[in-house]
């Protein structure tokens, strides 16, 4: 092992590092999505809208985590529009509905579920009200517009948060 390797381990073990690696968890709910084939879109979406130092960050945040196929299904052009420079408000007010303060996992949003007689509101830091409810043993997500999308995978851990991948893409109300 050349020096500089060595020196870098020896620098994140130093730095707290070591604790994340030995999860072997990523680091952040960005590198998550940096890391799945299924998330190229989110990546450049959160890149356009410059949100990434944010879910970079402290946290800890949950992200419901749009597919590559769940931004191919919006309306056609859409995504391109929202992707354009002049347009990273809109962009960041969309991906806001994506995102919750804290680390909630499946079995907590199960919970809430269930404790709130069969659908609970959650609050996303980019202000939309999401309605979770839970259909055939699948946990659904109701955007601020009303359209439920499906969690299809739970639970995805980081450093700073955890990732719950989805069907669909949340949209503020119009």
């Amino acid at each position: 092992m050349s020096f500089a390797r060595t020196f870098t381990a020896a620098a994140l073990f130093a730095l707290g590092a070591g604790a994340a690696l030995a999860q072997d968890a990523p680091a952040t709910v960005v590198d998550v999505a940096v890391g799945s084939p299924d998330h190229t879109t989110l990546v450049q979406a959160v890149t356009a809208a410059e949100l990434a130092g944010t879910l970079q960050g402290e946290g800890p945040f949950t992200v419901f985590a749009p597919t590559n196929g769940a931004f191919a299904a919006l309306p056609a052009g859409a995504l391109d529009d929202l992707l354009k420079p002049e347009n990273k408000d809109r962009l960041a007010a969309v991906l806001g509905c994506h995102v919750v303060e804290g680390k909630a996992m499946a079995a907590d949003v199960a919970k809430l579920i269930a404790d709130n007689n069969g659908s609970a509101e959650i609050t996303t830091l980019g202000n939309c009200r999401l309605t979770a409810t839970s259909m055939d043993g699948k946990v659904m997500i109701g955007g601020a517009d009303g359209t439920p999308v499906t969690v299809t995978a739970a639970d995805l851990q980081a450093g700073n948060g955890v990732v719950h991948v989805i069907d669909g893409v949340l949209l503020p109300a119009s």
